[in-house]
């Protein structure tokens, strides 16, 4: 079961008929907010807004862990993460979509970023933090919807919640060679492979960050609002395709990679674990 993961303006999906709403607990507190089941082209799914349903979390604020645990105790198998991003490139101009396919961590504050820890260890490969298969059908959607859709991009994740500094945005663009930058990608796209899931990000440019001589074309609140409207009109139609044609060739997340991380990654043998340990595990490994 596909999971939607709103951004910014994404509180509710257009669309989609409702089910339910629920909140559960986790083991790491609430989830960020309600969560929807709910049928979106006669296919089941599952929408969480990442900010709440009234933008009142934020990116450091939100409860990563809990996200991610909910939807996957909810059944998901597969999450599309929709994320407004500043462009760090010119060929990424603001109100275009782009396929995120790596993630570079500048995150300085503290964050919880793994399931793992206290007696229980893993080590979870994230060389390839992507879902392939998941970001060659929405490449195939876009392509069917006629909609412009940037692949194998790099996205920054930043501390936020203040706009960055023009230095700080031209060592992401020059020295780590990043693409785009966001708040709230990293932990989300890491816990997502603990729990194995297949996680792609649709990111939606707003600006060009404040990396540009011309100060008028730097980031601002005012400017980002004003243009992620018609931005986000897009990546609901890519959305909508892509679902559209999971009816013909569904993905198959069992035969995924992400679906088999932890195979070799946990290292703590099964006798020297707690109730429980063992209990989380049995969770991320479904």
């Amino acid at each position: 079961m596909l999971a939607v993961i709103g951004g910014t303006g994404i509180y509710s999906l257009d669309g989609l008929e409702v089910l339910n709403e629920q909140s559960i607990e986790t083991p790491y507190g609430p989830h960020s907010g309600p969560i929807t089941t709910g049928l979106f082209n006669q296919q089941k799914l599952l929408f969480l807004p990442r900010h709440g349903s009234g933008h009142e979390l934020l990116p450091h604020e939100i409860n990563y862990r809990a996200n991610i645990w909910a939807l996957k105790s909810l059944g998901a198998t597969r999450v599309i993460g929709l994320s407004a991003v500043g462009s760090l490139q010119e060929e990424i101009a603001p109100g275009e979509l782009s396929l995120v396919s790596q993630y570079f961590d500048f995150v300085k504050g503290h964050r919880e970023k793994s399931f793992f820890g206290h007696g229980l260890v893993a080590h979870v490969s994230t060389a390839i933090p992507s879902c392939h298969h998941q970001s060659e059908q929405l490449l195939n959607a876009a392509n069917l919807a006629k909609i412009g859709l940037h692949k194998e991009k790099t996205y920054a994740c930043v501390d936020g919640p203040r706009l960055g500094s023009r230095a700080e945005s031209l060592f992401l663009k020059n020295a780590a060679q990043c693409d785009v930058v966001g708040m709230t990608n990293v932990p989300e796209a890491f816990l997502a492979r603990e729990a194995q899931l297949c996680y792609t990000t649709i990111a939606i440019a707003t600006d060009y960050d404040c990396w540009k001589e011309d100060p008028s074309a730097h980031a601002s609140v005012e400017q980002i609002i004003a243009r992620y409207g018609k931005s986000l009109t897009l990546a609901k139609a890519l959305l909508g395709q892509y679902l559209k044609q999971q009816e013909e060739t569904p993905h198959d997340s069992n035969y995924c990679q992400c679906r088999s991380a932890l195979k070799s990654a946990v290292l703590s043998p099964e006798n020297t674990l707690g109730q429980k340990q063992k209990a989380l595990l049995e969770v991320l490994q479904r």
